[in-house]
């Protein structure tokens, strides 16, 4: 198979360990930045150029496109499926992924338990904002933020509306989230491909932080999740329409609580701390799946 790597820095570890489980297979795999993409927008030829030459043989590509980069990205991966190019990720589910109003509404339709939310653009009413998820401590996130980025704990009511007033200068839409106590720090990391959760881990923040996220110094370890965990995960994914996925999971007294569907999962993390090959695993199911027109996305919304 000819394998496209949508990612900007070949260096990566996932993008690296992605190469080399492709090619262990047999396979033609080429990195390609999605930046330096340029496309031809036609109803009978559609076609994507790179570096001066015409991308085509691709039998299947797997986005890897960063959030900063998700307006360009997704529409290069767009371009590759109307040339009836197999994408690990589809356009269309990456993008809701990244919108995370858009994921939590999807989420919440479809009844899947979710920290109590308000999302916000005016600061006007913020008493009435705070006390709607049932006040102080709580999360304050930017709409668009990542890897822990733009997210704020407020542990009093008067922090909480000193954090909701500065949002006002930023003229920036901004979710209003409960403050999981009982988590402790801790999140799980449950990575879904296909239908099934083929690793899972426990991140905890370090000392004197509130955020998991690795990037941010947390520690991960190998854990073994719930039946309820498993079945909630993969249905988070589905209903994203994502068949790669890193589903992030709060254990509350209620409870398991999804925080976030993540469309390009980090593979250093997950591999690590549980010593088990994702990427050969990722490789495997664009072979069971990867034929020509199998674009279709799935889910609603």
């Amino acid at each position: 198979m000819k394998i496209g790597i949508l990612s900007r820095k070949p260096e990566l570890y996932s993008t690296r360990r992605l190469v080399e489980a492709a090619r262990q297979r047999g396979h033609e795999v080429h990195v390609i930045d999605p930046l330096k993409c340029y496309m031809n927008i036609t109803p009978h030829r559609p076609a994507i150029h790179y570096r001066g030459e015409n991308l085509e043989g691709f039998d299947a590509i797997i986005p890897r496109i960063g959030a900063s980069i998700t307006y360009y990205g997704t529409a290069v991966v767009r371009q590759f499926e109307m040339m009836g190019v197999f994408s690990l990720n589809e356009s269309v589910a990456v993008t809701r992924a990244r919108d995370k109003l858009r994921s939590l509404q999807l989420l919440s339709r479809k009844g899947i338990g979710l920290p109590v939310t308000g999302f916000a653009h005016s600061t006007k009413f913020k008493n009435d904002l705070i006390e709607m998820v049932s006040g102080s401590p709580l999360i304050i996130k930017l709409i668009e933020g990542t890897q822990g980025k733009g997210v704020v704990l407020a542990e009093t009511q008067k922090a909480a509306e000193s954090v909701i007033e500065a949002f006002e200068k930023l003229d920036a839409n901004f979710l209003v989230q409960e403050f999981i106590k009982e988590a402790a720090g801790r999140d799980i990391r449950c990575f879904i491909v296909g239908d099934k959760v083929v690793a899972a881990m426990m991140r905890k923040s370090k000392e004197g932080e509130f955020r998991s996220n690795l990037h941010r110094g947390g520690e991960a370890t190998p854990i073994k999740i719930t039946p309820e965990e498993r079945t909630m995960s993969v249905r988070a994914a589905k209903i994203i329409g994502l068949n790669v996925s890193g589903v992030d999971i709060l254990r509350s007294k209620h409870g398991p609580l999804v925080m976030e569907v993540n469309s390009s999962p980090g593979l250093q993390g997950i591999e690590k701390a549980t010593g088990k090959d994702v990427a050969g695993m990722i490789i495997d199911f664009v072979e069971k799946h990867a034929r020509p027109g199998n674009t279709r996305t799935r889910g609603k919304g």
